[in-house]
């Protein structure tokens, strides 16, 4: 059926919606700027001065013409140490026709050396590519490991590696276009993809550098006999393509994907792509600033899925969980979404059921969130709300068709867990601006605490302190609501980027043509259901 829509966007309750999501989209502006910028004005001069092109600029060179590139995780290592990006840039664009897995160091943020943040979010990229058998596409010029963190880089790091061979083992295809320095345990990348490229008298690749030759054999040397391309396409057979400069070396990486003979396996688009009857703009102005107002996802829904179509599945039960099919971009898709926050008992059951469905119908599903968890008290424990929320979360761990997730609002305790959180591997997760996650609300969490530490005072015969009871839960409060919003988050690589609400169909349209490169089949059984 065609959703109708009661959004009244002439309405002050509107306006101040949209006016306080505008105004966290700045922030987020702002901070995609810094990821922007690099190693700041100094060091992008530098890299230009020595007639190189910035890692967004290449990336933008390999990808064809016009065509998007969803960049994954730009916040990373936002509120740390380091840069917010972590020097590398990752995300997923089309070259010559293929959805690729896009790697790209930033040279301009300490030469490109790997900080912890930068080995996690390598991590989530290679996950992503081998969930959805997209070719990985590395554009290298990297001091290594950043050494003062090695501690927290040398013994994960090493899965860097082991990912690019179990990529190739999978029939997943890995290139490496080599612009500068792969030093060190970084020589590995060019050495472990299934095709090279190095760059004539740029690109240095080898496991010691001159200095480090001669402290442990005294042997003299020099950058180009020791890893040179030249050396490399000539003598050790390491390069497969010698590229006289940055755009042939780019030119040539396309060549590569252009021969690959790689094909989707899961089936295409079951539908003529349509248009919502609504405006994805109004997505700005739905979601309330005060998480504790309840909105209508139906609202969300008729602005992302095709034609505003959405066939609901059990309306009249559950009915603070929406469940229903829709399409979004031409692919079949079903979506649980949260309409007032809590999840019930017959919520959890009728999720379970749906869940079943999809991974019947072998049809992906999209989780939108806005919850504070399941339910408590003695009547629901005693109605059996733990057995109910497990049977949700164990459909949710057990399914086998791709999830996408969105975390439109609040996304507390288990809530997260049966609305496809991160823990359960969904094959992209975002969140919108307005989105927080945490084991409960901050005002619920101080409470919590407090009940506690007033129960122990009164159970030692003590005087409970009021006055240091305030200042604790202004404290917990405060803290709480900072480590439950989205760039904190987001910055920890608990989600795939922050994005835009208005661009979330968009999002979802790509993720769902992603996940289509790999075989889209349900489970054949679950683990086993409480009753």
């Amino acid at each position: 059926m065609t959703l109708r829509s009661t959004l009244d966007a002439a309405s002050s309750e509107y306006r101040e919606r949209r006016a306080a999501m505008l105004g966290k989209l700045a922030e987020l502006d702002a901070e995609h700027a810094k990821a922007l910028a690099g190693g700041g004005d100094k060091y992008v001069q530098r890299h230009r001065g020595r007639g190189k092109l910035l890692a967004r600029e290449r990336i933008e060179l390999l990808l064809d013409p016009d065509s998007p590139f969803l960049e994954l995780s730009p916040l990373a290592a936002w509120g740390s140490d380091f840069p917010v990006g972590a020097s590398v840039v990752t995300g997923i664009g089309v070259v010559e026709g293929v959805e690729c897995l896009i790697v790209a160091n930033d040279p301009t943020v300490r030469g490109g050396a790997s900080n912890p943040w930068t080995v996690k979010k390598s991590f989530r990229a290679s996950d992503i590519a081998l969930e959805n058998r997209l070719p990985v596409i590395n554009l290298v010029e990297s001091g290594g490991a950043d050494l003062p963190t090695q501690k927290e880089i040398f013994i994960p790091g090493g899965r860097m590696f082991r990912d690019l061979t179990r990529l190739s083992a999978a029939g997943i295809p890995t290139i490496a276009l080599v612009f500068g320095n792969s030093t060190a345990g970084g020589a590995y990348i060019p050495g472990m993809c299934d095709y090279t490229v190095m760059v004539k008298e740029r690109a240095k690749v080898f496991l010691g550098g001159p200095p480090l030759v001669k402290m442990a054999t005294g042997e003299e040397s020099d950058d180009e006999s020791l890893g040179g391309a030249e050396m490399h396409a000539r003598t050790s057979g390491l390069a497969d393509y010698m590229a006289v400069d940055e755009h042939d070396a780019l030119r040539l990486g396309r060549r590569i994907v252009r021969r690959l003979n790689h094909r989707k396996l899961g089936p295409g688009p079951s539908a003529p792509v349509r248009e919502p009857l609504y405006d994805p703009e109004e997505l700005a102005g739905i979601v309330p600033e005060d998480l504790k107002v309840p909105f209508d996802p139906r609202e969300v829904i008729a602005r992302i899925v095709d034609g505003s179509e959405f066939d609901e599945f059990k309306p009249l039960y559950g009915t603070s969980l929406v469940t229903g099919w829709a399409r979004l971009h031409g692919y079949p898709i079903g979506i649980l979404a949260n309409a007032q926050g809590v999840l019930f008992g017959a919520e959890a059951q009728k999720a379970a059921q749906f869940i079943q469905l999809a991974n019947q119908a072998d049809t992906p599903l999209l989780f939108l969130h806005n919850t504070t968890g399941y339910m408590v008290g003695a009547e629901y424990e005693q109605a059996g709300i733990i057995k109910h929320g497990a049977l949700m979360i164990n459909a949710v761990a057990n399914s086998k068709v791709p999830h996408l997730t969105v975390v439109m609002g609040a996304s507390y305790g288990a809530g997260n867990y049966g609305m496809c959180g991160r823990a359960y591997d969904p094959r992209f997760l975002f969140t919108w601006p307005s989105a927080k996650s945490a084991v409960m609300g901050p005002q619920q969490l101080a409470g919590v605490l407090s009940i506690v530490a007033r129960a122990a005072a009164e159970a030692r015969g003590q005087v409970y302190d009021e006055e240091q009871d305030r200042a604790m839960r202004e404290l917990v409060e405060t803290q709480i609501e900072a480590e439950s919003l989205p760039f904190f988050l987001s910055g920890r690589l608990y989600d795939d980027g922050v994005i835009d609400p208005r661009d979330t169909r968009t999002v979802l349209g790509l993720c769902l043509s992603v996940v289509h490169n790999a075989p889209v089949r349900g489970a054949d059984g679950f683990g086993v259901f409480r009753m």
